[in-house]
């Protein structure tokens, strides 16, 4: 039930981006792709060390470490869809998950 809680308001603030203002016109490989991967790790790994020293369990870290790496990625997408921004990408989007993922895993391995 405890996650259901967690990925309906996540589920919802994904798909309520259909009214973004203008997308961005951007390719799958790029500087600004590694950027948004590296980062979203960093972020990933961060929340999850933070869930950790607050003594939460496995899954908690990783929801936590997910949660706010995802968070601030699509934060970032609604800044770049304002009328005078790049336009909001789905293609930074998807690095921005596979970063976070792989920051998480990375984080658990090392622990």
């Amino acid at each position: 039930m405890r996650r259901v809680s967690v990925a309906l308001p996540l589920a919802a603030l994904l798909l309520s981006c259909g009214g973004c203002s203008h997308y961005a016109q951007d390719r799958w490989t790029g500087q600004d792709k590694v950027e948004h991967f590296i980062g979203s790790a960093a972020l990933a790994a961060a929340g999850s060390a933070y869930a950790e020293r607050q003594h939460a369990g496995q899954a908690e870290r990783r929801t936590v470490g997910l949660l706010f790496s995802l968070s601030l990625g699509v934060a970032k997408e609604g800044y770049d869809s304002r009328a005078e921004g790049s336009g909001w990408s789905w293609k930074d989007l998807g690095w921005d998950i596979a970063g976070a993922l792989a920051g998480y895993t990375v984080y658990e391995a090392a622990n």
